[in-house]
């Protein structure tokens, strides 16, 4: 083959090659002016329009743009859904959901917001409301507050299905089997993490407090009765403690009115460095100003004077202070920061003082007790379920039974004898008369004072 004849075939393959490179490269215009085109169709009937440009790295913008519509879309989509998880939900009726279900942010509703007294000498509590170090403290504080406060939302909603929902004619036991049923459900009990912090209380008329019935109490709610509802709920010990009258007859509505009337001159007095003393006076005061009239004649509103308040602790519901509710006694304690209180008040048409009577069914561990040995094993059986389900919240021969626990009796008595076990029997004025009660649980924080149990019926 001549050199000449080479030459000519190495030309045409040039440029056979040369004509295949502007093929591709017309096709790959084309095609790029076809997406550019497709593009700006969807994106002028969505949110963004493009221009058409020559650029060939016009579809690598034109792809980042869509990208970006669509990320933007996806995140509005769960911002909405983080919003609308964060939201409450709605209770059934009657209430089955658990508190924690109907708020699913963890942040509970805050009580009432009230000011600490402050006295005519008290330069220091001024500071309070405004003090950058007493907010940093409350703040560190936070998570223990919404602790109490999803306690004191089951409360809420606890009583106000009990309120709705009981009529005359119910047995006792039955009213409190529902209540306490209904708030293991919202507090979602938990062993001692989270649960029913001691027995419902309903004592009727002449009988003021520590009544509960017993297994086989077939005792009725009649429409004549005045009943004190008393139950408490806690988050990791953290005790929500209160109480309201319940009646059906609007007579006795002025001795209703009494009582409440102390209770609130009682949680307006308290506050940090309020003395124990003055509290009682002022609660004395008002709740002796009001009377009132059955079947012809008057009496006055009586505070019980051997009844009180106190101070509560993690797991101990009555923690060394106490709150009277007459004036006198001399005791100048006062009231410090950080502490919880149960503001109660108990007024009477009797003589105004309670005595011991009727079948014990409260019953509380001694916080304070060490080691005592027993001998009996069906004593030792019995502290052993006590320290496992309630260890020093108070409870009651019913959850015993509820437990599976028999023949325990005895076995109880002996852990009172020996003082690991203090009963705490039924509290009665004179037979006849009437006591009506209302509580409610403070918090005494560093720049205020929060009714934590505070709701919408008191």
């Amino acid at each position: 083959m001549s050199a000449e004849v080479a030459k000519d075939d190495i030309d045409k393959i040039v440029d056979s090659i040369e004509n295949m490179d502007m093929n591709q490269e017309k096709k790959k215009k084309k095609k790029n002016k076809k997406k550019k085109k497709e593009g700006s169709d969807e994106l002028t009937n969505g949110e963004i329009v493009t221009e058409t440009v020559d650029n060939p790295d016009a579809s690598t913008n034109q792809n980042q743009a869509e990208t970006d519509v669509a990320a933007t879309q996806v995140k509005k989509k769960k911002n909405n859904k983080k919003k609308k998880d964060a939201e409450p939900c709605q209770q059934t009726d009657p209430p089955t959901l658990p508190i924690s279900q109907l708020f699913p942010s963890g942040t509970y509703p805050v009580g009432q917001i009230m000011d600490h007294p402050i006295a005519q000498d008290d330069a220091k509590a001024k500071d309070r409301f405004s003090s950058e170090e007493a907010r940093a403290i409350d703040r560190l504080q936070l998570d223990m507050y919404n602790d109490i406060r999803q306690a004191a939302e089951a409360h809420r909603q606890t009583r106000r299905h009990i309120q709705s929902w009981v009529k005359p004619g119910m047995k006792m036991i039955d009213i409190c089997e529902e209540l306490e049923k209904t708030a293991r459900t919202l507090i979602n009990e938990n062993g001692l993490e989270a649960g029913l912090a001691f027995p419902t209380g309903c004592s009727r008329n002449h009988v003021a407090a520590h009544y509960t019935p017993n297994a086989g109490d077939t005792t009725v709610l009649e429409y004549d009765d005045v009943v004190k509802m008393d139950f408490g709920t806690h988050i990791k010990g953290r005790i929500i403690d209160c109480a309201w009258t319940m009646t059906f007859n609007d007579k006795y509505d002025p001795l209703l009115k009494g009582v409440q009337e102390a209770t609130e001159i009682g949680i307006k007095t308290a506050g940090i460095d309020a003395r124990l003393c003055d509290i009682g006076a002022a609660i004395q005061e008002v709740m002796e100003s009001h009377e009132i009239e059955l079947d012809g004649k008057v009496y006055q509103v009586k505070s019980i004077r051997n009844l009180n308040g106190h101070s509560i602790s993690p797991y101990q519901i009555h923690s060394g202070k106490t709150v009277p509710i007459i004036k006198g006694g001399g005791d100048t304690t006062v009231m410090e920061e950080n502490e919880f209180y149960a503001i109660e008040t108990f007024g009477s048409t009797g003589k105004g003082h309670v005595h011991e009577d009727m079948e014990c069914s409260h019953y509380m561990k001694n916080f304070d007790v060490g080691h005592v040995p027993l001998r009996l094993q069906k004593s030792k059986q019995l502290l052993n379920t006590i320290n496992k389900n309630f260890g020093t919240l108070a409870f009651c021969r019913r959850w015993l039974d509820r437990l599976g626990e028999s023949r325990y009796l005895m076995a109880l008595k002996d852990l009172g004898e020996k003082g690991i076990v203090d009963p705490y029997p039924p509290l009665l004025d004179i037979k006849g008369c009437y006591t009506a009660q209302y509580e409610h649980t403070i918090l005494l924080r560093p720049t205020c004072k929060e009714v934590i149990s505070r709701g919408e019926d008191y």
